[in-house]
């Protein structure tokens, strides 16, 4: 780990990190965070999700975000999609850069989170990559409970690293293993990854962890360490899945970061920025938010 090299960052709190809040936060409000995460360097932020919105209300007001977004060729804005439907809707903005698919491991979560069983949801996984790059946008495939269920438990590595041999027939921009509530550990994380990666070939492995049993910086730190390319985060910590009782705020933005750049790793990331829009985004939010670095004095000051 000594040696400098770069982990992208992609900002997931418009999106995951609104969506399990008892607060509804307006447009505007929504807008202002995605134009501040482009300002302390985010390249790639997931805006808003194109799902049912009697299931997530948070995220009804998709196209009208959408809309909204500042006009950057340099900024990849990903709408996450769990059907055609979704895919559909997405393109039809003209705004959307990329569809974020998702799978399950389990059936018993397939059937809450999205009406499908394991099998179907990976197979509109690979419907929505294709449909993404039919139209000349790039698709990715997220395997939610990837370390475990919260109705099944313990879930294969065997089993995930199957699934992602066959995600990678969609070619998609990359795979990415979720976290979804929390109970990875890093020992657990590291072979996850690794033997990912050796499944998919050369294709980019993401991940994405939630903070709920405190482990989800040490994670992050186990996928770095096995080659992962690209850590989701949220900023202030936010997050969580309507469908995953007792599941906990993302990694934060600022705490990933401070971590990361410390270590020598370069994340892209302006810090004092990151800190500044989460300051603002306490207010937005009217309660003090779980990250960390952003609560802590600056060092070095």
């Amino acid at each position: 780990m000594a040696e400098k090299h770069r982990v992208e960052m992609v900002e997931v709190g418009p999106r995951d990190g609104l969506q399990n809040e008892a607060l509804v936060v307006p447009t505007a409000d929504k807008a202002e965070l995605i134009r501040r995460a482009i300002d302390f360097g985010a390249r790639r932020i997931e805006v808003t999700s194109f799902v049912n919105p009697k299931k997530v209300p948070h995220l009804a007001d998709a196209e009208e975000l959408v809309a909204m977004l500042p006009e950057r060729g340099d900024v990849t804005y990903i709408g996450l999609v769990l059907n055609r439907r979704g895919a559909e809707r997405a393109l039809a903005t003209g705004r959307i850069d990329e569809l974020g698919a998702v799978c399950v491991t389990s059936d018993s979560f397939g059937i809450r989170n999205q009406g499908q069983s394991a099998d179907e949801s990976l197979a509109a996984a690979m419907e929505i990559v294709g449909l993404a790059r039919a139209a000349g946008r790039s698709g990715q495939i997220t395997i939610a409970t990837a370390f475990g269920c919260p109705f099944e438990g313990e879930v294969a590595v065997a089993r995930v690293v199957e699934m992602a041999k066959r995600a990678c027939d969609a070619q998609p921009r990359e795979i990415a293993l979720a976290d979804t509530i929390g109970v990875g550990v890093p020992s657990q994380v590291a072979e996850m990854v690794g033997r990912v990666r050796e499944a998919v070939d050369g294709l980019p492995v993401r991940v994405h962890f939630h903070n709920t049993r405190g482990t989800g910086l040490a994670n992050v730190w186990a996928a770095v360490a096995e080659g992962a390319a690209t850590v989701d985060a949220s900023l202030g910590g936010l997050g969580g899945c309507p469908f995953a009782p007792g599941a906990a705020g993302n990694v934060a933005t600022e705490d990933v970061v401070y971590m990361l750049e410390r270590s020598g790793i370069a994340t892209g990331i302006d810090l004092p920025a990151a800190v500044e829009a989460a300051h603002w985004f306490t207010g937005v939010m009217g309660r003090p938010l779980p990250a960390m670095v952003s609560r802590a004095p600056a060092f070095p000051g």
